[in-house]
């Protein structure tokens, strides 16, 4: 592409666009070789093109110029508090098993054949969106499944877009530093139908309190719903039946059942039928339920709802002690913490509380501010993470699980603006190498 606002990326003959913050970059990009700048203020030694509001402008640039290129590309858009990573990523494998090639964009990077690179944004920024529909669309992809956050939708990141289907998984408390309260946070996600090509190609989990409220011209998943969640059982694999169909899969719990019928009953809307044998074929994504060794798993649960399914859904495999390391961000959702926490105390054995990413805030406040009201007794605190998990795995006695929260699929910890190398995966290997 030849626009770009990250001045850092410009090349020879590019146009720079101001975008937010960007205006301090400017004076780079021309250095950087752009030819032509847009701005909403300022003057320069390029070409300059001063607009209102360079994002609105952006937006009306892609789909001028660019549009033409994806529009026939099958985007499949998911938005939810919890589900997302996993249900975008069942989809992907199923569609690429069912030879409709299909890439994936979302929270654990993005993926044509495998993965391509890491994001840092669960839903890229316009230009960088862009670039991978228009990447995946070199490669001969026919769909691309990807992730759509609350904040992205708020800050008009997919404004250049159109989805063919829309699915809603859940709500539950997140981000409520930026949204306020969940009536805003819900408004957020419900803004995604805007973007739908077809205003009745949307999927609602009718079984959540927000999303049901969407369930008018939806296809609906749930107890109660089109596509009815039966009774499910474990052996070894994970059996369920959806509408007296019989179905197994190989990921655990039945939140994943939920994310299961929604990539099922897309695919049957999408014009497949027959496919219990690619049901049995998919895998959960990295860092989701990850299995370590056979009583030690990894997850990216960093929310009330999550740790509460995670725990729940161990019990209903194990009759084992459950140990937890977990921690909590920094700098973001105070209001999640004491909430997590008595969850973990209350339907674990014991919990150790541990760093998390603290970016610019004491890990020692946000570990006080973890701790306190708690009722019970059955955790400590470690602050240095490698150490609490290594402590974790200590107090594990025969067949006891451990489940190490939080992180998942992340190979660093954010302290200040810095990413230090940590895989919670690679630390519990090293440990039981030791």
């Amino acid at each position: 592409m030849h626009i770009q606002y990250n001045s850092k990326k410009v090349k020879e003959g590019d146009i720079f666009i101001a975008i937010d913050k960007g205006h301090k970059y400017v004076e780079e990009a021309i250095k950087n070789g752009a030819s032509k700048v847009i701005v909403e203020h300022g003057n320069y030694s390029v070409k300059t093109i001063k607009v209102k509001n360079t994002r609105k402008y952006l937006i009306k640039y892609l789909k001028k110029y660019y549009y033409k290129d994806i529009k026939d590309l099958n985007i499949i858009g998911i938005t939810g508090t919890n589900g997302k990573t996993t249900t975008a990523y069942l989809i992907y494998q199923a569609l690429n098993l069912l030879n409709s090639k299909t890439s994936y964009i979302g929270t654990i990077g993005f993926y044509i054949d495998g993965k391509v690179k890491d994001l840092d944004n669960t839903t890229p920024d316009l230009i960088d969106l862009y670039e991978m529909l228009l990447e995946s669309k070199r490669l001969g992809c026919k769909n691309v499944v990807m992730e759509v956050s609350s904040h992205s939708i708020s800050m008009k990141r997919i404004n250049a877009l159109k989805f063919d289907y829309a699915l809603f998984t859940n709500l539950t408390p997140e981000h409520l530093n930026y949204h306020k309260n969940m009536n805003k946070y819900f408004k957020a996600k419900k803004k995604l139908i805007k973007f739908l090509k077809n205003k009745k190609n949307k999927i609602v989990n009718i079984d959540d309190k927000y999303m049901k409220k969407l369930k008018r011209n939806s296809i609906t998943i749930g107890c109660k719903g089109k596509y009815k969640i039966g009774k499910y059982y474990y052996n070894k694999k994970t059996t369920f039946y959806l509408n007296n169909i019989k179905y197994k899969m190989n990921l655990l719990g039945r939140h994943n059942i939920y994310n299961m019928a929604f990539t099922i009953s897309l695919l049957e809307k999408m014009g497949y039928c027959n496919i219990q044998n690619i049901i049995e074929k998919l895998s959960p994504p990295p860092g989701r339920l990850e299995r370590v060794t056979d009583n030690i798993f990894v997850d990216y649960a960093h929310t009330s709802d999550a740790v509460e399914k995670i725990i729940n859904t161990v019990k209903e495999f194990s009759k084992k002690d459950i140990v937890i390391v977990l921690g909590c961000g920094g700098n973001r959702d105070h209001e999640k913490r004491k909430p997590m926490s008595k969850i973990a105390t209350n339907l674990a054995d014991f919990v150790i509380f541990t760093t998390d990413n603290p970016r610019y805030e004491n890990p020692s406040d946000i570990l006080k501010e973890m701790t306190e009201d708690l009722n019970k007794d059955n955790y400590i605190v470690i602050e240095d993470r490698k150490k609490a998990i290594e402590k974790g795995i200590q107090r594990l006695k025969k067949s006891d699980i451990l489940l190490v929260l939080g992180k998942g699929h992340e190979k660093y910890q954010i302290i200040n603006d810095t990413k230090i190398p940590f895989d919670d995966v690679e630390i519990i290997n090293e440990i039981i190498r030791r």
